[in-house]
């Protein structure tokens, strides 16, 4: 038996983006926890009520008519990459902290104290009362079913299961713009900071903020690869029509009957219609019929695809960055390791002339007789002095012809 319980979402206030960023990130660090048994599901009806039901995995797979393995991608125990796809009774969507099932009536979703799942249920119950609130609906427009759906202030009003993939694709994509906004008010300071004064401390805190950039990157190119595989399979698009499947299998459940009687009038006319067209029209008709109408999901995925794809460009902006910092970095280090190599050449230099004195030195203290040492003193001052000019002059000279071939 499910146990159901009522929550109420009135009483939170959405979070600030700084928060939703810290929160993200947080949820992505949470031990897992191998589930056993019955989970508590929080269901969204389409009326926008919720409420908690402790169901195992057969009633769900029974109840949304999924096979088990795509039930393990919604597993938390389980890392998988984000993924959307459509099956005949329901959508699976996993992106970032959602995780949820999308059917034609309702929401299921792995219950979670996470502030940006509750977040995210009040913007889907938001959404759906404001859409059960809409003005009367003044006229109507045959699908691609051939079921008649009204139309709101002369706009075609999104099934459920389309305002509901609406609410997922925008909570992911606002978590990852606002862990974005988050990284690049903390990376551009640090890496300005690091160019202007290299510090350990600063490396790490740069190492620190590219790890970041590299795992947020990777987390928009999964959303946007998977948006990008949706938008080019306009099969898999079409299998996203639950309402329209559900009304069309409601339909010829109601009227097989009412059909099989009047089928003969019907290909009467039918016949009678075709022989008055001409071939251009029915070339048009059988390209239409080939080609499911899926232009409703299309430019819904496409508004968010490009909202992703702006994500990703600032990331990469913002990693071409980093690569120029670690550029400009290693100029720095390599011009400072050029002057100590120069300061090196001078001392060595240096030393060499200082040691061609200190020869002339010892071959004065050896114990040997020569006429120097009964000359008068005067001669010792000349010896002396001119050895020290020699070894400054011989420097000089070697520094200047260092200097000339730029070698210094």
């Amino acid at each position: 038996m499910a146990k159901h319980g009522e929550i109420s979402m009135a009483g939170h206030n959405p979070p600030p983006d700084e928060e939703i960023g810290k929160a993200a990130m947080v949820f992505h660090a949470q031990p897992r926890r191998k589930a056993t048994g019955p989970k508590a599901w929080l269901i969204i009806s389409d009326s926008g009520e919720s409420r908690v039901e402790e169901v195992g995995r057969h009633s769900i797979m029974h109840r949304t008519g999924l096979p088990a393995r795509d039930l393990r991608v919604l597993d938390p125990v389980l890392s998988c990459p984000s993924s959307i796809f459509g099956r005949e009774r329901a959508i699976v969507v996993n992106m970032e902290h959602i995780k949820a099932i999308i059917t034609a009536k309702e929401v299921l979703m792995v219950n979670s104290n996470s502030p940006l799942v509750i977040q995210f249920v009040q913007e889907l119950q938001h959404r759906i009362s404001s859409s059960n609130l809409a003005p009367p609906q003044v006229k109507g427009e045959y699908t691609r079913t051939g079921i008649n759906v009204p139309l709101v202030a002369g706009s075609k009003t999104l099934p459920f299961e389309f305002r509901a993939l609406e609410a997922c694709l925008e909570s992911a994509c606002g978590c990852l713009e606002s862990e974005t906004e988050t990284l690049e008010e903390e990376a551009y300071p640090a890496l300005d900071e690091l160019t202007s004064k290299i510090s350990t401390l600063n490396l790490e805190h740069v190492r620190q903020i590219k790890s970041r950039l590299v795992t947020i990157s990777g987390r928009v190119q999964k959303v946007r690869d998977e948006l990008e595989h949706l938008l080019d399979d306009d099969n898999d698009m079409a299998e996203m029509y639950l309402t329209e499947k559900l009304l069309a299998r409601s339909v010829d459940r109601t009227s097989s009957k009412g059909e099989i009687g009047t089928a003969e009038a019907d290909v009467d006319d039918k016949r009678s219609e075709e022989s008055d067209q001409g071939e251009g029209s029915d070339d048009e008709i059988t390209g239409g019929d080939s080609k499911p109408s899926i232009e409703e999901l299309e430019m819904l995925l496409e508004a968010y695809f490009a909202q992703i794809d702006g994500i990703l460009q600032k990331l990469s902006d913002m990693n071409d960055y980093v690569d120029d910092t670690e550029d400009c970095i290693n100029i720095m280090l390599d011009d400072k390791q050029n002057q100590l190599l120069q300061m090196g050449v001078m001392l060595s230099t240096t030393n060499l002339i200082i040691n061609a004195g200190i020869v002339v030195v010892g071959l004065f203290g050896m114990n040997i007789t020569i006429s120097l040492f009964s000359a008068p003193e005067i001669k010792f001052w000349e010896t002396t002095i001119g050895t020290i000019v020699g070894c400054i002059v011989l420097c000089i000279l070697s520094l200047g012809w260092g200097k000339k071939r730029n070698l210094l």
